[in-house]
């Protein structure tokens, strides 16, 4: 018998350890404010109705509801991430529903809006660039900015054709187009930023899968399309004459904009587009192609220091 005994002393004393535990936390969660003020918003609900329905008023006040007790959305102590709880009561019945919180919202907003710039490839520090981030002060650049600026003021116009960026490593014009792009997206319109040595690679690798001509379409048909470092690729004649010309083709019929950055000027650029082959033949393909360049864009110098260094 003795070891019954003592089993249910001990249940007993565990018995009164929990009776009290409960007590202390019923106290609290009744006397917290907003559960105070929701019961007296609420004062058909008896006190059986909230005994029996504590669990609900205890998951509502330990929870956050202005992110207030969040260190951010990945760190959120909710039930669901993200998401806080409102209460209500019908019929003496306590419910709890989840809306976003204003960190999941804005969260959301961003992922929605960065959906609209999609890309190939583009350096994480240009995820976040933006004209606020731009400087003003070097006047070997500001012709550059301002067309872009002007662009972007003027999209509501249709504009159909876009900027070439030109001049040597580091002045910025990479960055300048990813802050058009980003600065798009708030507008909601969609751009697809490409890098074009990653660019040939990704045509080269979609020939093997049957996927190049929806993959070229895409480029096609894209509202805006940003070429970046054109000229710096490794190509062959295939791909300049029957990807690139056709895209830029395209692009020229349909009266859509194209964004290029190069170290080249258009004269240049003509030369390594020939080089790809020998013969008048190469030139002649590569002249029609900076032709293109021309109908879908504006030249445009960026000059200045590098920042790279």
């Amino acid at each position: 018998m003795e070891p019954i005994q003592a089993a249910l002393k001990k249940w007993l004393k565990e018995s009164k350890s929990f009776q009290e535990s409960y007590t202390k936390m019923k106290s609290e969660i009744l006397q917290a404010p907003e559960v105070k003020k929701f019961l007296e918003e609420n004062n058909e609900l008896t006190p059986v109705n909230i005994e029996r329905q504590l669990i609900k008023l205890y998951e509502y006040e330990y929870q956050s509801k202005r992110c207030e007790k969040c260190e951010s959305l990945e760190k959120c102590c909710n039930v669901v991430q993200g998401y806080v709880p409102k209460i209500s009561a019908e019929n003496q019945q306590i419910t709890l529903t989840y809306d976003k919180c204003p960190r999941k919202a804005r969260a959301d907003e961003q992922k929605r809006k960065n959906s609209f710039v999609q890309s190939l490839y583009m350096p994480r520090e240009l995820v976040e660039a933006s004209f606020s981030q731009i400087s003003l002060d070097d006047p070997e650049r500001f012709e550059a900015i301002r067309k872009v600026e002007r662009y972007l003021h003027d999209t509501e116009k249709g504009l159909s054709r876009g900027l070439y960026l030109y001049g040597p490593f580091g002045v910025g014009k990479t960055y300048l187009l990813g802050a058009l792009a980003n600065a798009l997206a708030e507008k909601e319109i969609q751009s697809l930023f490409i890098y074009m040595p990653e660019f040939v690679r990704e045509i080269k690798s979609s020939i093997a899968d049957s996927s190049i001509n929806q993959k070229v379409d895409r480029f096609k048909k894209v509202p805006i399309l940003i070429l970046d470092d054109i000229g710096s690729e490794h190509q062959s004649a295939w791909f300049r004459d029957e990807v690139l010309g056709a895209i830029l083709q395209y692009r020229m019929m349909e009266r859509l904009p194209v964004f290029f950055t190069s170290n080249y000027n258009l004269k240049e650029l003509e030369i390594v587009l020939a080089s790809s082959n020998k013969g008048e033949s190469e030139t002649l393909k590569a002249r029609r192609i900076v032709e293109r360049i021309k109908q879908v864009s504006e030249p445009v110098g960026v000059l200045g220091e590098n920042r790279r260094m």
